[in-house]
This record gives C-alpha cells, sequence and structure tokens, in this order.
C-alpha cells in the first residue's frame, strides 16, 4: 500500500537516496529542502522550499496524512574547542535540533492521522564516543538524542521515533574530510570493518526505521563500522 513521507534536506547525500528508495517503492513523498528542484523530475514527488537557519516552515503546504518523517540536514563543524565561537555553537545548534523541532511540531497534525506513523532523526557517532574536536556537532547532536527519546515516550504508542547514529559517510557535506585517497583511506582505517559509510547504507536503515520495525521506539540506530562499540586487539 502506498503510503506518503515527509523528507526534510532530500536534495544530496542520505535524504536524495532516501527519497529515490521511497519513490522506487511507489510511496508518495513531501521534500522540503533549499534546493527542491533537485528532485523535480521524480514522479510522486512535491518539493517545497526551507532553509532550516533562515525560513518559516511551510506548514501550511504539507498534505493532510503523513505516515512518516525524517530529518536529514546537518553539519560537521570540526575545530578545536578554544577555538570555537558561541555563535558557531548556536548555528549547529539551530541546524541540527531546533530545525526539526520546528519541522516535527508542524508535521505532527498530519503524522497523527496515520495508524502507522514514524518520525526519524540523525545523530552521530561522536555523541557517544568522545572525539577530539567534535565539541559542537556533538553536543548539537546529543541534544538530538534527548529529543528522540523523550518524543518516543510522548507520542507512544501512536508514533515511532528513533534516531540513526552515523560514522563518516560518503556525501557532499562530508566531502571536505574525504577528497584525497589519503583522507579516505585514513578515515577507513579508524573502523574495525575498515570502511567508510555509504549513504545507501544510511537511507537503507531509515526505511527500515519508517517501515519495518513495528516494535522499535526510543533507539539511537548505530550505524558506524564498529566505531563506537567494537576495539580489535
Amino acid at each position: 500500500m502506498s503510503k506518503h513521507f515527509l523528507i526534510v534536506g532530500a536534495s544530496s547525500g542520505i535524504g536524495a537516496e532516501l527519497l529515490n528508495l521511497l519513490v522506487a517503492g511507489e510511496h508518495q513523498v513531501t521534500h522540503v529542502s533549499r534546493k527542491p528542484e533537485n528532485a523535480a523530475d521524480l514522479p510522486m514527488v512535491n518539493g517545497l522550499q526551507w532553509d532550516a537557519l533562515d525560513d518559516e516552515f511551510p506548514a501550511s503546504d504539507l498534505p493532510e496524512q503523513l505516515d512518516g518523517f525524517v530529518y536529514c540536514p546537518g553539519s560537521i563543524r570540526l575545530r578545536p574547542f578554544e577555538r570555537l565561537k558561541l555563535k558557531e555553537f548556536q548555528d549547529d545548534l539551530e541546524i541540527n535540533l531546533l530545525g526539526a523541532v520546528r519541522a516535527i511540531q508542524a508535521a505532527l497534525p498530519s503524522l497523527r492521522k496515520s495508524k502507522t506513523a514514524s518520525i526519524v532523526l540523525f545523530s552521530t557517532v561522536a555523541v557517544q564516543t568522545g572525539m577530539p574536536y567534535h565539541a559542537s556537532i556533538a553536543a548539537a547532536k546529543g541534544a538530538v538524542e534527548g529529543l528522540t527519546r523523550s518524543l518516543a515516550a510522548e507520542l507512544a504508542p501512536a508514533i515511532r521515533v528513533n534516531a540513526i547514529a552515523p560514522t563518516i559517510t560518503n556525501t557532499p557535506l562530508a566531502q571536505r574530510l574525504l577528497s584525497t585517497d589519503d583522507k579516505q583511506a585514513a578515515a577507513a582505517e579508524r573502523h574495525p570493518l575498515k570502511r567508510i559509510a555509504d549513504p545507501k547504507e544510511m537511507a537503507q536503515t531509515a526505511a527500515w526505521l519508517l517501515q519495518g520495525a513495528p516494535s522499535v521506539t526510543g533507539q539511537i540506530i548505530a550505524v558506524d563500522a564498529g566505531l563506537s562499540s567494537v576495539r580489535l586487539l
């Protein structure tokens, strides 16, 4: 049965892969991003323009019923703590947490009309595994994990809420960190599975949480090539 999903941030990376995956499953998708024209030629897709840092969320343009919601916008700001400005902490919190809050609040009336609604957010492996230079993004994504668990409790049993905590993933957002073969090899070597994550596997995990995990809520799903839990001898 065709469902209707809302993806915030589907113009590239994980969001774009998820959009393609859902459309291939013959689902309807409303996607909200700074560049909605990137998916304008896909069937069963409606694009809305929104910048998480500057714009009011286009709540009046959402469909009457939504079966799932995914918030993909994020940031990667790696810098020594003493060089981080307060404004940079605020910006990371704005795009990662408060943007999600505004979008979820706008989508909730439509999500409540579905019998199987699900919300999927994105954290990072750097919340559970302390890493140097990650103070700003880890703090913002830590707030996302708190929001995930709180909403899972508040919205149960009607709406499931989970988050995915990836390691570095080969997306445009991480391009600066993976711009050469040497950088890619070094990044892969830090992981027990000796690989860099692919956006398609993150999209598949999100699709599973949306549609195929009816008993899963309040969880932070690590998709991190073993980085947060495995130590090799």
